[in-house]
């Protein structure tokens, strides 16, 4: 399909579409591009929104992927404040939330995810919010600070990240948790346990196994969070945090293969040979792992980017990559490789004490996945052993006077 005249359209103008836009460009793609974005700004970055932006230390044009002179000065029809609301396949366009329709050659959905809302009484009181856009950011921001009081509704790692930057700005902040851990779909226990008592130290409040059943709210704002044991626990705002789904419904009403998001090959391609689909709303093959999996990251967005632009300009297909993502809380780093599919057992190199340690998950004398807590050498050398399935001695792996390039030798 390596037509350079080709008109490319790109639905979403997230990490992963505004990348595909502007490494099509690099591949030497010559034809029109459009890029159709959801939001007012150009794309940006997304992760520094929980840290960086509530604290002040980021804004939209820092955060920007390119200037937004980047777009014209490279022909591409950047269209923000709009969103794709039916795709027709049978004659390859697609019809805009303004009632304009886009003929395109070759399409490529990067519509992300949405956060989960709660289906409780309350939830669209003022002051309860999600946090998964700058405007989100924004809002939040203006609602925290010294003296507020935060509730966060989710102890994942988006629900720490705000915990974290809320203490930052000096709110008081308790976090509830459905599980009786934190971090329970994504980490281990030990990860959890460390996790909980380091924002302890830093003044988070936890209630865990704890069941929100609604919103209580004041003049249309939202004054506190009801819980199923009876109490309510104050709040000047509420961040839910509980997962995102992915905005695969244009693929699937237009009769594209989905299964919790729009189905993929290693070339990004779906089911439909000029449709691909990138980045959040994307399932996709983990050959590592020989099963499929939809990841939310940044690593994975741009590592999309790549396979699609790279198999419409008729280029190699790009090597494939170990899956890996990061979060920023107070002091800490963790930095995160593979998925722990079928681990057996787990090591733990270092002292959790110290706040500097690693967690390795095994399958047999295999490295799955590990988290590393202010830990580089670990998470690199793990990340090579994930990606090259290089069998390791477990009892090595744990002994931190044994260098990871001697574990990994």
């Amino acid at each position: 399909m390596s037509d350079a005249t080709a008109h490319v359209v790109i639905l979403g103008a997230g990490h992963a579409g505004g990348t595909a836009a502007a490494l099509l460009r690099q591949y030497g793609h010559e034809g029109p591009i459009t890029l159709v974005g959801e939001e007012p700004i150009p794309p940006y970055q997304r992760p520094p929104l929980s840290k960086a932006w509530l604290k002040g230390e980021a804004d939209a044009d820092s955060l920007a992927l390119k200037p937004l002179e980047f777009y014209a000065e490279h022909g591409i029809d950047f269209r923000p404040g709009v969103k794709a609301v039916q795709l027709k396949r049978s004659d390859r366009t697609v019809v805009l939330s303004d009632g304009s329709t886009l003929a395109y050659d070759v399409l490529i959905i990067a519509t992300g995810a949405r956060p989960i809302a709660l289906p409780i009484p309350g939830a669209d009181l003022a002051g309860v919010m999600f946090l998964r856009t700058a405007a989100d950011a924004e809002q939040l921001k203006a609602a925290v600070g010294p003296g507020k009081r935060l509730a966060v509704v989710g102890g994942g790692y988006i629900g720490l990240e705000v915990a974290a930057s809320g203490r930052a700005l000096g709110a008081e902040v308790t976090v509830l948790e459905r599980e009786p851990r934190l971090l329970a779909r994504v980490a281990c226990p030990e990860l959890s346990t460390f996790f909980r008592e380091y924002h302890e130290k830093h003044g988070v409040t936890f209630e865990l196994g704890c069941s929100v059943t609604g919103f209580e709210g004041e003049a249309g704002r939202v004054t506190g969070v009801t819980l199923a044991d009876g109490r309510t626990i104050a709040c000047d705002a509420a961040v839910v945090g509980v997962g995102a789904a992915p905005n695969d419904e244009i693929a699937a009403d237009a009769g594209l293969e989905t299964a919790r998001g729009v189905v993929v090959d290693l070339d990004a391609r779906t089911s439909d040979p000029a449709v691909f689909a990138i980045g959040d709303v994307a399932h996709r093959p983990m050959p590592i792992y020989d099963r499929m999996f939809r990841m939310e990251s940044v690593p994975n967005a741009l590592e999309q980017a790549k396979q699609a632009a790279a198999a419409i300009t008729g280029r190699p297909r790009p090597p494939g990559e170990c899956p890996w993502q990061w979060s920023d809380q107070y002091d800490l780093k963790l930095q995160i490789a593979g998925y722990p599919f079928d681990a057996d057992q787990i090591v733990v190199r270092g002292d959790p004490a110290t706040a500097k340690f690693a967690v390795f998950h095994l399958k047999g004398s295999q490295v799955q996945a590990v988290e590393a807590i202010n830990a580089p050498p670990e998470f690199m050398m793990g990340k090579q052993l994930i990606a090259n399935r290089k069998p390791v001695d477990p009892a090595r792996l744990a002994d931190p006077t044994i260098s990871m390039k001697e574990v990994a030798a």
